[in-house]
Parts: structure tokens; sequence; C-alpha cells
């Protein structure tokens, strides 16, 4: 994967129409956003003190979702940080790269022509249905940025699969003959579903983009099963205009707003004022301080980016091992997953909730998850402090009062935010999308307007274009997820799972040990909102065969998913850390695998100790 931004020199010596093209892209992205958070704000303000509100604003700013994720999809393509399942293109030289990018690139580009001619069946069909978004908007003009975004993706895929001329062509002629076979072919689409399973897979291998991954599964089997494949783009359109997913790109704006200001160094100054002068407060400082920004930046990653340079040198300064310190982080780095308001919880009541089996609110799913959460925190933290004997040797200033008091005076403003989110999202006054936006807003202001840590014309655009850029990448791979879900609940996958474990495991505590094994695995390899997708919906109904509570059940999934980011082969933060400590991925492997056993006992615990998902749920009942 490359998390590398291109720099500003770089974007200035591209050609005029390059940066017209790339200049509307970052605008249209900052609108949308920018209405994503406006409108909810101004609901809440016209509800409260003029009982009125805008009309179909939550409509408004659901479809402004889908427009974040198609526009988000091509800058992320044109920056080429789609994300990847495997690095395996890395370990060629030579002539096989140049064969592995084309052949990847192909492919990719391929489906994305699929997707394409799938979402023009779909557009096609919306617009003879006439329906109207609002204030005379046709669905089908919002709905065409499906065709459009898949239409730029290809073009961007063709054109990044080499520097040369020459590969370009390969590439479009490869990507082209892949499209003729399938359109023109006179062999039954049902004799060429392994072979073009095959093929997938080695693209795939080579590291051809998660969502291309996923979609084209999804439309081989459709094609090959005689079905339409206009249900990818159906569905990628029904998930993208959910009501509650607004607030998986705002609560991302909020989270990024705070990590490119200066929140992190101002919240480490008042965790190290508080319990730095104690052993191990260093790993202290560093678990807290991941887990607050993971919860607002989600599962992205950003937390190690944007602490990495802040907190190594800390655990350097009370004499933790380079090993030991990279551990910490690269697995503190997804701590406070299970906190409000970060995004898998709440994608994961989407989801479980959509096929009606089960009503899960994002509510009962936080509360749920803030006892195994701190528990895993907890762990980390100890963990950390246990490897902290050195830091005995080091002369500590004793606790000052002061010194504390002003750290926290410094950090006040960051140290609201959790009040505002949560204020907001459990206080009943504002709907989720609503209380995200307000987040949103706040962190806008604390960040831009009351310690000016980002310019509103140099910093604000920066910022808003790379939390659209990170949305569209993960917004495309939930899209397309969905068709494979359709696939599969159309199969009946699901019920054949449900009949097969019920019918050769008799034990709930046995099913569950079954089920972190095989989740671990799948977090270890699939990206996660890929995996709550394509996972969820076949987990949900034999949860409830064996009688489990369905939030219980969730906090296992997003637990394991959780593990999944240190567990090999590709867990992401082994990934991140290697780019952001420039280390090799076999040396941050060994460093985390401690940090891993500490999970993995955490998530054990968390299984087998229900009460500790169960309780707070049960005593705030509605």
């Amino acid at each position: 994967m490359n998390f590398e931004i291109p720099s500003t020199t770089a974007s200035e010596n591209r050609p005029p129409r390059q940066r017209l093209l790339r200049s509307v892209e970052n605008s249209l992205i900052i609108f949308a956003l920018a209405l994503m958070v406006l409108l909810p704000i101004a609901e809440i303000v016209l509800r409260k003190f003029f009982h009125s509100g805008i009309a179909a604003s939550s409509t408004l700013v659901q479809h402004l979702t889908l427009l974040v994720g198609m526009i988000g999809g091509a800058i992320a393509a044109r920056e080429r940080r789609l994300l990847s399942l495997s690095t395996a293109i890395s370990f060629f030289r030579g002539g096989w790269r140049t064969f592995a990018e084309i052949f990847s690139g192909a492919i990719a580009a391929a489906i994305c022509v699929f997707l394409c001619a799938a979402s023009i069946e779909f557009v096609t069909g919306s617009k003879r249905l006439g329906k109207v978004l609002a204030y005379g908007i046709p669905v089908w003009t919002i709905q065409s940025f499906l065709v459009l975004g898949f239409a730029i993706i290809a073009a961007r895929l063709v054109w990044h699969a080499s520097n040369r001329w020459a590969g370009r062509l390969a590439t479009l002629l490869l990507a082209g003959g892949i499209v003729a076979i399938a359109f023109w072919s006179s062999v039954p689409p049902e004799k060429m579903r392994a072979p073009a399973l095959l093929v997938l897979l080695g693209a795939t291998v080579l590291g051809a983009p998660v969502f291309t991954t996923l979609g084209g599964t999804a439309v081989i089997l459709l094609w090959s099963s005689g079905e339409t494949i206009a249900s990818v783009p159906l569905n990628h359109y029904r998930l993208t205009t959910n009501p509650t997913l607004p607030s998986l790109p705002l609560f991302t704006l909020a989270g990024y707003f705070l990590a490119e200001g200066g929140a992190a160094r101002r919240l480490v100054n008042l965790f190290q004022a508080l319990v730095g002068n104690v052993r191990g407060g260093p790993a202290i400082v560093t678990t807290l301080v991941c887990a607050f920004f993971t919860s607002f930046t989600g599962a992205s990653g950003v937390t190690i980016l944007a602490l990495g340079g802040v907190l190594m040198p800390v655990l350097a300064a009370a004499r933790y091992s380079e090993r030991n310190a990279l551990g910490l982080l690269t697995g503190a780095g997804s701590l406070g997953m299970l906190f409000p308001p970060c995004l898998p919880p709440i994608l994961y009541a989407v989801i479980a909730s959509s096929g009606g089996a089960v009503s899960i609110s994002m509510e009962d799913m936080f509360k749920g998850g803030f006892l195994p959460g701190l528990l895993l925190v907890a762990m980390t933290a100890a963990w950390g402090i246990k490897q902290g004997k050195h830091s005995d040797e080091i002369n500590r200033t004793p606790f000052n009062g002061r010194v504390a008091l002003a750290a926290a005076w410094t950090a006040k403003w960051e140290i609201l935010v959790p009040v505002v989110a949560l204020t907001a999202l459990f206080g009943g006054f504002a709907t989720p999308v609503e209380a995200a936006a307000l987040t949103a807003l706040y962190a806008f202001f604390v960040n831009v307007v009351i310690c000016r840590d980002l310019k509103m014309v140099k910093d604000v655009p920066r910022v808003m274009t790379e939390c659209g850029l990170l949305m569209g990448g993960v917004l495309l791979i939930l899209g397309v997820a969905l068709g494979f879900t359709h696939y599969l609940i159309d199969a009946q996958i699901p019920d054949a799972a449900v009949a097969w474990a019920t019918g050769t495991i008799k034990s709930k505590w046995l099913f569950l040990l079954a089920l972190n094994c095989v989740l671990l695995v799948v977090g270890g390899v699939v990206e996660i909102y890929a995996a709550i997708v394509v996972v969820v919906p076949i987990l949900v109904p034999l949860g409830a065969a064996f009688n489990i509570d369905p939030v219980h059940l969730g906090i296992i999934f997003l637990a394991n998913m959780e593990l999944g980011f240190i567990a090999p082969p590709v867990g992401l933060n082994l990934l991140l850390a290697s780019y952001r400590f420039n280390k090799s991925m076999t040396e941050v492997t060994r460093a985390s695998f401690p940090m891993l056993v500490v999970m993995i006992v955490g998530v054990l615990l968390i299984t087998y100790v229900p009460w500790l998902t169960t309780w707070l749920p049960q005593l705030f009942k509605h």
C-alpha cells in the first residue's frame, strides 16, 4: 500500500488539464463535506428555536455521502492510494514487477468497466421511475456519480499501471480484451466462473485494490449465475444512502481536524503531567492518547501516522527498548475502536439491523463496547508498565499539581471533544448524524478558530480532501462488498452456515471458540469495513441460532477485528508501523507479537465473560 501524500511541487508540475481536474475534484469533495456538516447543524438550530426544519435535509445528506464516496474514490485512485490486500508486488523486480503491475492494473480496470456498465443499467432504470430527490433534483442525477466515479477510477488504474506509454497501452489492451471476452464470448458464463475467479485471485495477490476484488467477485458470481450485475450498484446506492451512514465521514472529519492540529501534542503533555512520573507512565500515556484518537479517526490507521512521531521519542526518553516501543505503538494504534464515536460499531449496527432478523442501535453497541474497550486499554497499559522497568532508573520529577492543571487548561478544548460528541449522541436532542456534524464543527472551530493550529485557506482544504480520500476508499469497499453479500444471501449461504454449525457444533461455548479462530484469520487478511459488510450478515443468524446476545456477538466480532490489526500477514497496523518507522514487516511483526498475545487474552475474556458487554446496555435499557 502507498500511504504517501503527493507533494505540492509534484502537483504544480502537472499539465494544466490535470491541475484543473484535480482542483475540481478537491473542490467538490470539500463542498460536499461542508454541506454534510452544515445541513444537520442548521436542522438542530431550526428545530430548537423555530420548530421547523429544512425540507429533505436528511435525504440530501445521505446522497451527499454517495457523492463523497465516488469523488473520494476517484481522488484515492488519482493519488494511487486505493487500499490493497497484498503487498506481494514489492518483492518483484524488473520485468516481473512490470508484468505484475500491468496484470493487476488491467484486471482492476476491467472490473471497474463492468461496475460502470452495471451502474449505467441501474441509473437508466432509476431514470425511468422519475423520482425526485428534493427541490426538483432528479434522483438519477446523483446516482450518475456511480457511473462517473467507476469510469474515472478505471482510467486511472490503467494510467498508473505503468510509467511508460507502452505499459499503459498493454494494460488498456488486456483490460479491453477481458471486457470483450465477457460480453461477446460464446462460452457459457457458468463455465467461465472458475477461471475468472482464479484470474481475479491472481490480480489480488499482485496488488489489485480491495474494492475490485470484492466487486469483481460479486460481478463474476452474479453474471455466471444468470443474474443482473446491476444489483451491485443498486446495493452500493442503498448502503451509501443509509440514514445512519453519514455519521462515518462526519466523525472521521472530526478526527482528521484533531489529528492534523496540535491536539496530539497537548494531550500527550496532559497525560504526561498526570501519569508520566510513575513507573510505566509513558506506556499509560501512549495507550490513552492512542485510544482517544482512534475513537475519532476510526479504524483507519491514522492514529499511528499522526502520533508515531510524537510518542516514539517519549518512550525512547523513558528508556523503553526500540522493540518494546515499536510493539506498544503498533498494538495501541487500534485501541479505542469500541469507544464512541468510532466508526466500526456504527457500521456494525447498520449492517446487522439491515436484514431485519435483529435490531441493534449504535447506542447499545457503544454501551456494550465500553467495558470491553476499557479492558483492552488496561491490559495494553499493564503490558507497557511491565516493560517500563528501566524507567525506575530515571530521576523522575514528583507529580506537580500546578503543572498538571496548566496542561489540563492548555488541552481543555480537546478534553471537551468527547463530552460534545457523547452529549450529542446520547443526549436525545440530536440524531446520530447531527451529533457527528456537531462534533465535526466543534473540532473545526477548536483547531481553526480557537487554537489556530490549522490555517483556513492553506490547511482546511487539504485536511478535508484527505478525509474525503480516506472515506472514498472505504465507501467503495463497503458498497461493492454489499453486492457480494447480496449474492451470498440470494444463494442462501447464511442458512446453509446455520444448518451446518448447529448440526456439527452442539455447545455454545465451543461455537464461540471456533468463531474466534475464524475471525482472527478474517481480521488478519480482510479489511475491517469489508469484513463487516460481508461477514456480519452470515454471523447474525449464527448468533441467533446459538442464542447469543446480539450486542455481545457484535462486540466479539469487533474485538477480533481490532486484534486483526496486528495479526499477520497483512494486519493494517503492521503495514502502517513498517511505513511510519521505516522498519521491515518482519521486524514490526516480531515486536508486536507480545501485544498480539495480550490482545488474544483480552478477546477471550470478552467472549467468555458476557456481562462485560451486556451489563451496561441492560442497566440503561430504554
